[in-house]
Formats: structure tokens, sequence, C-alpha cells
């Protein structure tokens, strides 16, 4: 009988990681997830990150092993991981190459593993190229298999694509990402982001049901996400403005961050005729996010200004009429995807999103005019029976995303062709 191969560890490697310190966006959710997702199909996994200097060098949490790298930089930028980043860059551009061989691909190879680096974002890029070369001069460049995943396209402008080309398998997160890539001479290998299982359980019904019920006598939109332009902020309050005026029994419910640009969002509400109202007090539970909605019944654009707890976006998402993840740019939309597995449905843009399927799973906005928006949203609203076949085949939909899945069905075998297009041959399927 074969095996399926050689026997694999990985390493991670990027500047976010799990620690609150640590996370930016979402490469630090990312990061986490897929070190858990490996550690939990039995593979041996490591991730080295940026952490927080207040935390252990070494730590191991849910089968997965942190290593928490330039904590002496670190050390002296206590606000957070890009704080002090050229500085973090250059120093473990320095160190971290040589690190990794010694304390872990060379012990990884005296176990009979191959080891698989896999290095996230631009800031890795310099370190991934040293690595490799590193690996290269000691004569292992083809026992060990260097990866470089592009999430967004932020510093590529400033990337030596042709050196790391040469010396790492590069891949991305969705045809969109393939194309930003594409454009500056290399091909990459797509390899999907997953939602963790968790989010797959069903939504308590109460919890969905006390929600809409604290919104009564309207449904709920919500959107969360930075005050950005590019999350097409203008399309949603103008969208739901046209919606108030066809006389729609609609809210918008927010989480925005600090960002100047929310001062624009809540100016183009006002102009929109919308009541804008900004909810101050703590949300630390199901009965506070209730209340909330419950006092302040006029409000169309009620936003949140303190920490939402990331257990509370479940019962949130399938609570509302629809979730407003429209960006302009996406990279991947992973709030549309989480969205879908807790049986929301996401209104998406139309980039990076390949798993949206406009009326089938979502509603897809192919323009930032705020008129398609209106429209979709107010079919939806008009017909539940559709919009509850949507939520299914949503939650379908994202469960064919979860972590195992793009591990086993879509890294996992990709791995071969990523080494055949280094220039080595895969290791042979040994027989038992």
């Amino acid at each position: 009988m074969d095996s399926p191969g050689p026997e694999l560890a990985f390493a991670l490697i990027a500047m976010e990681g799990p620690d609150q310190y640590s996370q930016a966006g979402g490469l630090g959710v990312r990061i986490t997830q897929l070190g858990r997702a490996l550690a939990a199909a039995g593979l041996p996994a490591r991730t080295y990150f940026v952490g927080d200097p207040q935390l252990p060098a070494r730590e191991q949490r849910q089968g997965l092993e942190l290593v928490r790298v330039g904590r002496e930089i670190s050390a002296q930028f206590p606000s957070g991981v890009y704080s002090g980043e050229q500085l973090k860059l250059s120093y473990l551009a320095a160190r971290l190459p040589a690190r990794l061989l010694e304390e872990w691909v060379q012990p990884q190879l005296e176990a009979g593993r191959l080891p698989v680096l896999m290095f996230e974002e631009w800031q890795t890029a310099a370190w991934a190229t040293g690595t490799a070369r590193l690996l290269r001069s000691r004569g292992l460049g083809q026992r060990c298999l260097v990866l470089w995943n592009a999430n967004n396209q932020f510093g590529f402008e400033g990337m030596d694509w042709v050196g790391l080309d040469r010396v790492a398998a590069i891949t991305t997160i969705s045809r969109h990402m393939r194309l930003l890539v594409e454009g500056y001479g290399v091909a990459p290998i797509v390899i999907p982001n997953g939602v963790q299982p968790e989010l797959l359980v069903a939504v308590d019904p109460e919890a969905v049901a006390r929600l809409r019920a604290a919104a009564e006598p309207r449904q709920l939109l919500l959107k969360v996400g930075r005050f950005h332009p590019d999350k097409r902020w203008l399309q949603a309050v103008r969208g739901l403005g046209e919606l108030r005026s066809r006389g729609r029994p609609l809210r918008l419910l927010v989480r925005g961050s600090s960002d100047a640009y929310g001062d624009e969002v809540r100016a183009a509400a006002r102009e929109c005729g919308l009541r804008v109202q900004l909810w101050e007090q703590p949300v630390q539970d199901l009965g506070d996010l209730a209340r909330a909605l419950e006092q302040t019944p006029e409000a169309d654009f009620l936003e949140l200004t303190r920490f939402l707890p990331e257990e509370l976006l479940p019962p949130l998402y399938a609570a509302s009429l629809a979730v407003l993840a429209n960006s302009g740019f996406e990279p991947f939309g992973l709030v549309g995807l989480e969205a879908m597995a807790a049986g929301g449905l996401p209104v998406v843009g139309a980039t990076g999103e390949d798993y949206a399927r406009h009326l089938h799973n979502s509603l897809v906005m192919e323009t930032e005019y705020a008129s398609e928006l209106a429209t979709a949203v107010s079919a939806l609203e008009a017909s539940p029976g559709r919009a509850q076949a949507m939520r299914q085949a949503a939650r379908a939909t994202a469960a064919s995303y979860s972590w195992p899945l793009v591990v086993e069905g879509d890294l996992l075998p990709r791995l071969p062709l990523l080494a055949r297009r280094q220039g080595w041959p895969w290791p042979e399927s040994r027989s038992a």
C-alpha cells in the first residue's frame, strides 16, 4: 500500500500571529488558524512571528508551537507589531534565516521529515530569499520547500520579485490576487483561505431571535470593518438612504475603526437623511448588544464605538438580513465567508471572493453605485423564502472552505507541483 509521500513538517513565518500585540488585520487570524489546522491534521507545525515581548519566547497552544521572534526589538515598541516595523524587518532579515536552519530545519531533516517553510506577506519576502539561499549554500535546496504567500498587494512595489521567484515557490489566496502578482512577472499558485470549523456549528437560535427582537420593528443590516474608502462605506450608507426613502424598515449596525474617514462616512449618512447615533457603552455579551439595539429604536445608523467581542459576530451575522462586506478591493473576502458559515447572507464586492455566486449564496455588487445595493437588498427583503435558500447554500459553501479541507484538499496536494516549479522532484511515495 502506498503512503501519500514524505513525512512533512511546517514552519509558518509572518509578522503577525495569535497575540493581541501581533494582530493588525486578517493575517494574524490566518496564521493562527492555518497553524492549528496543520497541527490537528497530525503535522508538526511551528509558527514564528513578532509576538508580545511580555509573553514567553516559546509556547505550546492547541497543538501548535509558537515562537516569538525579535522580542528584544519589540520591547522597544510596545504599541504593536508594526510599530518600529523597519527596524524589526532588518533585524530579522539578518538573523532569522540562520536561526530557522539551525533550530528547525536541521532537526526536522534528522527526524526524517521534509521541512516546508511558509513565509507570509511582503515583509517576509527578504527573509524567505535569505533563508532559501542559505539552504542552497548548505546543499539543502532540494530537501526543503520554501514557499512565499501573498495575502494583499501592500509592499509589492519594493520587492525583489526576480530574486524571490528564483528561490521560493510563490502562492496566493485568490484568482484576483493571482492576477495582481502576475503583473510583476511571476505566476503564483492559488491556495485559498479557510474558516475555522467552530464557525460551522449552528448558531444558537435563541441568540439570533433575541437580536432580531431587539431590532424590531426593523431588520438589521450589518457592516464591520475599517473606515476606509476600499470598504465602500459610502455605497452602504447611500444604499440604506435609498432603502429608507422607499419605506423599507431597515437599520444599519456598524462597527468601524478610529480612522478619520469615519467622519466622512457619518456625514454622508446624515446627508442621506439617516439618523446617526454612537453607542459608546461597552459591549461584552449578547445582553449588551441587545440593549444597544433596544435603546436606540430611532437610529438608522447605529455605530458601536467600543470593542466588539469576536464571539458575538456569528449571532449578529445570522440575525442580520444581510452582512455588508461590499469592498471595492478584497484580496479574499474572509468576512463574507465567515458570515456564510454562521448562516448569514453576505453582500460582497466582485474582486477576490471566489466563493461568491450572486443570488445563489450571496449578493455580488459589480459596481459602487448605491442603487445596485439598494435594489438587491430590497429584493432580498421582499423574498424571505429565497433569502432562506441562499443562507442554506451559503453555509454549504463555507463548509467546503473549512481549514481542514483546505489543508487536505488544496495545500498538501499542491506541494509536489510547487517543488517541481522550483526545479526539484518531490520524493516518491514509499511502499509500506
